[in-house]
């Protein structure tokens, strides 16, 4: 399981930053698979199957997120109407769960793409976030084999430890702190501080994915990415994270890189 885990990371991580890299319809197209991916992992967990809502819906995201490379307030209008229609077209007792999903795809990858797109230092800014979410998955994965300790949260994750949180949270201030020479002089308490917070939020929308494959009962989002899972169990704290920065960047109005303590 750790070599598949290795093996699929040194493919999949290098794929995530060229396509940052060159950004625009690029990192656009990445993202409009990865979310219909997800849009099709999230109809498996709720409902067992990918109905007509679900391939809707999964259009929708992906065409937001082309979208987004220029125009990101429709594309979250998109998102939002799919979200809409998932939800009328869906049997009664899947609405709310069918337009939820739309939404949890959807909006953090346009949110993701607008970042990237973001004034003069998009590239920067998704690069810290990337790295922050990486960060905080390997120091909670390590630190929470090395000590252990009491549980996080036992009712939805038998395996996250008060301990992995503190050392994903420490790793993240350390990549923070260390992005800001590259970030065009951003503060280095800033970042740190910033970063150790996102580790949290990370964290929360690791744990919210394992309450949703609890609550339906289902171990991974499904088998796409050998050691990891499928493809909601590997971003689900980048989703959270991207959703938080580009929330506080439209609150700011400003960048990333500008925040100051």
């Amino acid at each position: 399981m750790l070599r598949a885990r290795a093996l699929s990371a040194l493919v999949l991580g290098p794929l995530a930053l060229v396509a940052a890299w060159w950004g625009g319809l690029y990192f656009a197209a990445v993202a409009a698979v990865a979310t219909m991916v997800m849009s099709w992992e999230w109809c498996r967990m709720v409902a067992g199957r990918f109905g007509n809502g679900g391939r809707l819906a999964a259009l929708v995201c992906a065409a937001a997120c082309l979208l987004s490379v220029s125009f990101a307030g429709p594309a979250v209008l998109v998102v939002v109407a799919g979200a809409l229609v998932a939800a009328i077209t869906a049997p009664d007792r899947l609405r709310v769960w069918a337009g939820t999903g739309t939404l949890y795809a959807g909006l953090p990858s346009v949110a993701l793409i607008w970042l990237r797109e973001y004034q003069d230092h998009g590239r920067e800014v998704l690069f810290w976030v990337l790295l922050v979410v990486w960060a905080t998955d390997i120091g909670a994965y390590a630190f929470g084999r090395l000590i252990g300790g009491p549980l996080l949260a036992p009712a939805v994750s038998p395996k996250k430890t008060w301990a992995g949180l503190l050392g994903g949270m420490a790793c993240s201030a350390a990549v923070g702190a260390g992005m800001a020479p590259f970030m065009d002089g951003g503060s280095v308490v800033g970042l740190a501080v910033g970063s150790a917070f996102l580790a949290v939020v990370a964290q929360a929308g690791d744990l919210f994915e394992s309450w949703v494959k609890r609550r339906w009962g289902v171990k991974d989002a499904s088998h796409v990415i050998p050691g990891h899972g499928g493809v909601l169990d590997r971003v689900d704290g980048l989703l959270a994270v991207s959703s938080a920065v580009a929330l506080a960047t439209l609150a700011s109005g400003t960048e990333v890189i500008r925040w100051h303590w």
